[in-house]
């Protein structure tokens, strides 16, 4: 049984280490919820496979799914790629899952967030929620992984952090009133130094638009390496994405980080804009209290929603017209990382992206 610690990390010396640093593994949970993956889920279960398997050729890949779907996940899942039970209510690790620390004496802890499906009864986006706020805890015990229990209802795709004391977020999301409503913006602040060992927070205002997670910094800003920012851009001033991302240029241009740096921002162009198709939208169950997939409906897709693993970035194929510029310009992001591209439109069907399915678990390491 993993120890749940009445310590913080903050106390304790441990940080929340960048994603570009060394992993142990990625964790991920296998998508089932027809109500949000169409025809069943199966091309979702489609796209999911070959994300776990474009990771898998860089680091260990588990997969966490559900008894039901154990045997179809093992069949589809390459051999390379770990599979175990677990319960959960959909599919999205990085936000229901742990956030992992590290020290520098070589040892890995976790944080276990309070988690309400982004927005709980007011504005969530199904219920309940109850398997997957238990997820941070049940893969903190498969590793035997020392427990920090926060008390703030957060997911991991709203923050970001270089590992020398900087996180982004956003306003838009962190400060929304259906996730902490007693809490203000030096409380949220306090906590955040003390479960994530950051000393610098940098608030953007909004999140990409039309984005349902209202707001997440993992699909508009990410950190390429400490001082190095990638955005989300579009050149297009009728485009309700551009003062968006023109605002969040701004901040960043006249921001500096934890160790008083000045931030490089390299802006990846936004693609499209997307739209859910009729037949897209037909394939989703319809079920009341869930978010509605209907036709027309603009997806907030993003090329800055790719993910980190040893030696590689695995980035969402989104669109033939952008998808090489914004390889090209990860690319000179990541010198020194392949390039992995996925086709991802199934999964941002569902509302997210390949950054938003993944958890990383940082292998630990004497400074």
């Amino acid at each position: 049984m993993t120890r749940t610690l009445a310590t913080t990390p903050a106390t304790d010396g441990f940080r929340m280490p960048g994603e570009f640093d060394p992993h142990q593994g990625t964790w991920m949970l296998w998508p089932e919820r027809p109500d949000t993956w169409r025809w069943g889920a199966k091309p979702a279960q489609a796209a999911y496979a070959e994300v776990a398997r474009a990771i898998s050729e860089f680091e260990r890949v588990t997969m966490c799914v559900s008894p039901g779907q154990f045997a179809n996940a093992r069949q589809v899942l390459p051999e390379a790629v770990r599979v175990v039970e677990m319960t959960s209510n959909d599919a999205w690790v990085r936000d229901c899952g742990p956030s992992f620390l590290i020290n520098d004496a070589g040892e890995v802890r976790g944080v276990d967030w309070r988690f309400n499906a982004w927005g709980g009864l007011e504005s969530g986006l199904y219920s309940p929620w109850d398997q997957d706020d238990m997820v941070g805890q049940k893969i903190l015990e498969l590793e035997n992984v020392a427990r920090y229990a926060a008390p703030l209802i957060l997911e991991g795709g709203s923050i970001e952090v270089d590992g020398d004391g900087t996180l982004l977020t956003t306003r838009e999301c962190l400060l929304n009133h259906d996730r902490n409503p007693d809490l203000g913006l030096a409380e949220i602040e306090a906590q955040l130094g003390e479960y994530l060992g950051i000393s610098k927070i940098i608030w953007l205002e909004k999140g990409v638009y039309n984005d349902e997670t209202e707001g997440h910094i993992d699909n508009l800003a990410r950190f390429a390496r400490p001082g190095v920012v990638m955005l989300d851009w579009t050149d297009d001033t009728t485009d309700p994405q551009y003062p968006i991302s023109l605002d969040a240029f701004q901040r960043l241009s006249q921001a500096t980080d934890a160790r008083g740096r000045k931030l490089e921002v390299i802006k990846l162009p936004q693609p499209g804009p997307l739209h859910m198709t009729q037949d897209e939208s037909r394939g989703v169950d319809v079920v009341e209290g869930t978010q509605p997939r209907e036709a027309g409906l603009r997806l907030a897709a993003s090329y800055v929603n790719f993910y980190l693993c040893n030696g590689a970035v695995i980035m969402p194929l989104l669109d033939e017209r952008t998808d090489a510029v914004a390889a090209d310009l990860i690319q000179r992001g990541f010198p020194d990382r392949r390039v992995v591209g996925v086709a991802a439109r199934e999964i941002l069907l569902g509302g997210g992206d390949i950054h938003c399915i993944t958890q990383q678990q940082p292998l630990a390491r004497r400074r």
